[in-house]
C-alpha cells in the first residue's frame, strides 16, 4: 500500500488504533481522526517513530460539518484519501421499552448517519482515480440482534445494508466497499462489562476466547489491499464462530 492515504475513524483506541498501526506497517501512510487528539497523537508518534507517517485531525462523527472541515484539512494538508476505515461508535445501551430519543438519535447519528458522511467526502476522489477501498466495521449484534442494544444494533445493521448498496454503486469505478463484523473482542468499550456476562458470551464461542483488535485489524488489511480487489459487498466476520451464516 506504499503511497495510499489511509483515514481511519475511532483511531485513538481499540480497533482503529489497532486498524492505524497495521496499514502503516504497509507503506500507507495514515491519517487518525477522532475527538481526543491527545490520544491520537500517541498512535501517530508510534506510527512516525517506526518510519511512518501520520495526520492527526479531530472529527466528531456526530457533526456534518465537523466531518467536512476534517476530510477538508487531511486533503490540504496531508494528500487524497484512498483507504477509509470507518471504525468509530458509540453505545447507549438501554431496553427499547425505556430508550430516550436522544440515547437512540446519539447512537444513529454517530454509527450510521456519521459512516455515511465520511464516505461521501472520499467518493469523488476515489472515482476520479478508479481505485479506492472503504471498510465499515460493523458488528456481530447487527448480523444476530442482542437484547438491550436496539439502537446499536440498527446503527450497525445499517452499516451492514450501506455497505452493500454503495458496493454496487461503486463497483464500475474500481473501488470496493466491505464490511468488517467483529464479535467479542478485547477493548475498552467491552472491559467495563461484568465477568458473568462476560462468561456467559465466552460459552458460546467456538474459539473459546476473546478476540483482539489486532484480530479485527488484520482483516480490515486484508480487504484494503490489493489482493482484495474482486472482494466487495462483502461482511467478514471477525468473531471466533459465536455467529455463522
Amino acid at each position: 500500500m506504499n503511497n495510499r492515504i489511509a483515514l481511519v475513524t475511532g483511531a485513538s483506541r481499540g480497533i482503529g488504533r489497532a486498524c492505524a498501526l497495521e496499514l502503516a506497517k504497509t507503506g500507507a501512510k495514515v491519517a487518525l481522526a477522532a475527538r481526543q487528539i491527545e490520544k491520537l497523537e500517541e498512535v501517530a508518534g508510534k506510527i512516525r517513530a517506526s518510519g511512518g507517517e501520520a495526520f492527526v485531525v479531530s472529527m466528531d462523527l456526530s457533526s456534518h460539518d465537523s466531518i467536512k472541515e476534517a476530510f477538508a484539512l487531511v486533503a490540504k494538508e496531508f494528500g487524497i484519501v484512498n483507504i477509509l476505515v470507518n471504525n468509530a461508535a458509540v453505545t447507549r445501551d438501554g431496553l427499547a421499552l425505556r430508550m430516550k430519543p436522544a440515547d437512540w438519535n446519539d447512537v444513529i447519528q454517530t454509527n450510521l448517519s456519521g459512516t455515511f458522511f465520511c464516505i461521501q467526502q472520499v467518493l469523488s476522489p476515489m472515482i476520479r482515480e478508479r481505485w479506492g477501498r472503504i471498510v465499515n466495521v460493523s458488528s456481530v449484534v447487527g448480523e444476530s440482534g442482542n437484547a438491550g442494544q436496539a439502537n446499536y444494533v440498527a446503527s450497525k445493521a445499517g452499516v451492514i445494508g450501506l455497505t452493500k448498496a454503495l458496493a454496487q454503486e461503486m463497483a464500475s469505478r474500481s473501488v470496493t466497499v466491505n464490511a468488517v463484523a467483529p464479535g467479542f473482542i478485547e477493548t475498552d468499550m467491552t472491559a467495563v462489562l461484568k465477568d458473568e456476562v462476560k462468561a456467559a458470551v465466552l460459552g458460546n464461542i467456538p474459539l473459546k476466547r476473546f478476540g483482539k483488535a489486532e484480530d479485527v485489524a488484520a482483516a480490515v488489511r486484508f480487504l484494503c489491499s490489493e489482493e482484495a480487489g474482486y472482494i466487495t459487498g462483502h461482511v467478514l466476520d471477525v468473531n471466533g464462530g459465536m455467529y455463522m451464516r
